[in-house]
């Protein structure tokens, strides 16, 4: 009687030959690592170059914090001006605040090179499009940096909104005052939240090729874990977040819009074809 279980020589030639259709497919659409890691330097030299134009050493104090407390009087009206409250809570806890202050300066970075190095690899027929929905909504984020600079609630006048720089009272491994955090950083570029906008792009491109329910639910968990961490630390509003999803959906719309002019996909395999629900 056969045996139903794979032979490991089975196993293997499976794998090899997974591999070789994804080399395949890379080839076809012509993906070469070398020409990617050039491609997000000179973009984020672009971006930074930008960034910097409008950071924060060129904007007026008094206009970002005119900004921010429109975005309060908004929230406000909204009933959602809670930032505050939320951070109060957590106050006492004061290694997880250390620990998220590390995660709000460099989590972002690390998860979304993860998962542009996983697509290029794992699912080459879907990395153009998610890389271009991150240009796409990195850039759109620089249109809102340069003409809406936000003033974030850790910089609010203490004595009238008394919220607490997380990183300036407890601290992490970085600081936004000197070293590698200032020169990455733009401190009035509180909306739209590129952290926001970042996590929930690392979620969506990798559910958007898994198979199981449970694990597209699970990798939500990042995004929202970002929102908390953005308003416990003082760093965000609301809004902020609301805006960095508004972001997203932006870009996203732009690369399916150019994907669509210059389609570029070639056949998927079958044995990598999503499932389909069955109505």
């Amino acid at each position: 009687m056969a045996s139903s279980v794979p032979s490991a020589a089975t196993d293997s030639l499976a794998t090899t030959t997974s591999v070789s259709s994804l080399a395949t497919i890379r080839t076809e659409l012509r993906l070469r690592w070398w020409v990617e890691v050039a491609i997000i330097a000179v973009y984020y030299g672009i971006y930074s170059g930008i960034r910097d134009l409008h950071g924060a050493n060129s904007v007026n104090k008094g206009q970002a914090l005119h900004n921010a407390n429109r975005i309060i009087d908004l929230e406000r009206d909204l009933g959602i001006f809670d930032e505050q409250h939320v951070q109060h809570v957590f106050l006492h806890f004061r290694w997880m605040l250390s620990a998220l202050n590390d995660f709000y300066a460099s989590a972002h970075f690390l998860a979304v090179g993860g998962v542009l190095i996983w697509l290029f690899f794992a699912q080459p027929e879907l990395y153009r499009r998610w890389r271009n929905t991150l240009a796409l909504c990195t850039g759109l984020a620089l249109i809102g940096f340069a003409f809406f600079p936000v003033l974030p609630p850790r910089l609010l006048p203490f004595a009238e909104y008394h919220f607490v720089d997380t990183l300036k009272t407890i601290g992490g491994l970085w600081n936004f005052s000197s070293g590698p955090a200032n020169d990455v950083s733009d401190q009035y570029a509180a909306m739209p939240s590129l952290h926001t906008a970042w996590s929930t792009w690392c979620a969506f491109a990798l559910a958007s090729s898994w198979r199981s329910w449970w694990k597209k639910v699970a990798v939500m968990a990042y995004p929202l874990l970002t929102v908390f961490c953005i308003v416990v630390t003082g760093n965000h509003y609301f809004l902020d977040a609301v805006g960095g999803l508004v972001l997203l959906a932006a870009g996203y719309a732009l690369a399916r819009m150019i994907n669509n002019v210059h389609p570029e996909r070639p056949p998927i395999p079958p044995e990598r074809q999503p499932v389909k629900a069955h109505a």
